[in-house]
């Protein structure tokens, strides 16, 4: 089974998406890491077998037919990569609940 994971489960596959809002919190002071993300997350995808999922153009584009329940930009990307490669998004956050996508958790 493949699993597209909110930034907070970070397992399997990585979003390019939750490794863009990681080192944006972290270099924002709202996500302390023990290094740098530009060593923590290869690091991690590495020891880990993580796979990378990027970011298309059609990716970003669904996101305009996404109803408006999130407002989180990240979030609303995680879901549309989740439809459109027709794989179970794991999260924690309640809102993903109310959009067509399988949510695990």
């Amino acid at each position: 089974m493949t699993i597209l994971l909110d930034t907070h489960t970070f397992h399997l596959l990585l979003s390019s998406a939750s490794a863009w809002e990681i080192a944006i919190k972290t270099s924002l002071g709202k996500l302390p890491l023990p290094e740098s993300p530009e060593v923590f997350i290869p690091r991690h995808m590495r020891i880990n077998q993580f796979r990378p999922l990027p970011i298309s153009v059609d990716h970003a584009l669904a996101v305009s037919a996404l109803p408006h329940h999130h407002r989180d930009p990240f979030d609303r990307l995680l879901v549309a990569q989740a439809q459109m490669e027709n794989i179970p998004l794991l999260s924690a956050d309640p809102i993903l609940r109310s959009y067509a996508v399988q949510l695990l958790w």
